[in-house]
């Protein structure tokens, strides 16, 4: 079996051939054509990796909410305009002549990461990406936690209520940490607060702040799903220093009491091929 993953990011878009094992056989990366129909530029990235073999179905991650029972997406902001009442799996399948599944793509990435990365050999698995914006997934019992519509919208959860934006991803993303720099007049790059904070008074506080509000959602998650693993992934995720050991640090201390077993906070193994890797697992985890 192959399956054509595609991922449709803000910027960027990303398709790949992928086995039935999560191996990539080839891949695409182009800008995202903001002045060309969603279809033509989903079937223009399946025709770029056409050469090597003829995918079986079809898995396209969307960084937006899905409606699950019809097959379509509902909001997505961050993608061109029209291409929201196009993204549909009749529309899609007929224009790629495949049988094709729409995913949240944070769904997509943490069956990516279940089953072929960080989270492989546990059953309970949450993923949290830390990027420009915030997403996640849960699969508890090997199955992907999603009802008529996809979940786990973390990001959008208030962890701080004394402000008037106190969200998770308006707090603890890269793109709340270079907001946030650039209002204390620092650099407005997540990449370069970070590297002053060590040294940098500013800095350092708007790094502890977005720290504090991820930590917060590590236990938010950690309460509501009681993983064996917590997988940590996104650029944010992956490369802010002391990230991960202060997040392990506030699962300790605030996450569930009485475990036998610990749950295990842990990075992403698959970065940025996590979601297509995902399609690979797609169909088996939704069952």
């Amino acid at each position: 079996m192959t399956v054509l993953a595609v991922d449709l990011g803000g910027t960027r878009m990303r398709a790949a051939l992928v086995t039935g094992d999560g191996q990539i056989l080839e891949r695409v990366v182009l800008p995202t054509p903001r002045d060309q129909p969603c279809a033509r530029a989903v079937t223009g990235m399946a025709g770029a990796l056409a050469g090597r073999t003829s995918p079986d179905s079809a898995v396209i991650g969307v960084p937006g909410r899905v409606l699950h029972t019809t097959g379509r997406l509902e909001h997505a902001p961050n993608l061109p305009p029209g291409w929201v009442a196009s993204l549909t799996e009749t529309d899609l399948g007929d224009a790629l002549g495949v049988p094709v599944a729409l995913a949240n793509d944070a769904d997509l990435a943490t069956v990516g990461e279940h089953r072929f990365g960080a989270g492989r050999g546990a059953d309970d698995v949450v993923y949290v990406t830390l990027s420009t914006g915030v997403g996640a997934g849960a699969v508890l019992g090997g199955r992907l936690v999603a009802g008529r519509r996809s979940g786990t919208e973390v990001g959008h959860v208030v962890v701080d209520m004394s402000c008037a934006h106190g969200t998770v991803e308006a707090l603890a993303s890269g793109t709340a940490v270079a907001r946030a720099g650039a209002a204390a007049g620092l650099p407005a790059d997540a990449a370069q607060v970070l590297a002053l904070a060590p040294h940098d008074p500013l800095a350092a506080d708007v790094w502890a702040r977005a720290l504090h509000a991820a930590c917060a959602c590590a236990v938010g998650l950690a309460h509501l799903y009681c993983p064996q693993r917590l997988v940590i992934g996104g650029g944010l995720g992956r490369h802010a220093p002391g990230l991960l050991d202060a997040l392990r640090l506030a699962v300790d201390r605030a996450g569930p009491r009485g475990l036998p077993v610990p749950i295990a906070v842990v990075p992403a193994q698959l970065g940025d091929d996590a979601a297509l890797v995902g399609a690979a697992g797609w169909q088996d985890a939704r069952r």
